[in-house]
């Protein structure tokens, strides 16, 4: 099998296109932060820390102190594919953010995002 070349892709290169993202919908950096926090479980400064580095999405994935057990919530479609059905575990984490991204552009509620 063939890996996906996002997996070697480096978080940092892939960052600011969420942000870009979501404030072109009115959103912001800081929100942004706060669900790759809550997915996550990096601390700001931890993230800020990925962000240098340059890890690639297997890597911040894997370093990732606390993936949120709520993400198993996150449902929906993300590029015509569903998150939940994404068989893949790293893809599946990779999905989960996109979707995340997806619902703030969007102009969905913080509370309702972190499936509070």
């Amino acid at each position: 099998m063939v890996e996906h070349r996002i997996y070697a892709t480096s978080f940092a290169s892939v960052y600011p296109i969420y942000v870009a993202k979501a404030e072109r919908k009115g959103r912001t950096r800081a929100e942004v932060d706060r669900i790759i926090l809550w997915l996550t479980g990096f601390s700001p400064e931890a993230f800020e820390a990925q962000l240098a580095r340059e890890t690639d999405f297997r890597t911040f994935f894997a370093e990732a102190p606390a993936l949120n057990p709520a993400r198993a919530e996150i449902k929906g479609l993300v590029c015509g594919v569903r998150v939940e059905a994404v068989a893949e575990p790293l893809m599946r984490e990779i999905r989960y953010l996109d979707k995340l991204i997806d619902e703030l552009a969007k102009g969905k509620a913080m509370e309702k995002i972190l499936r509070r």
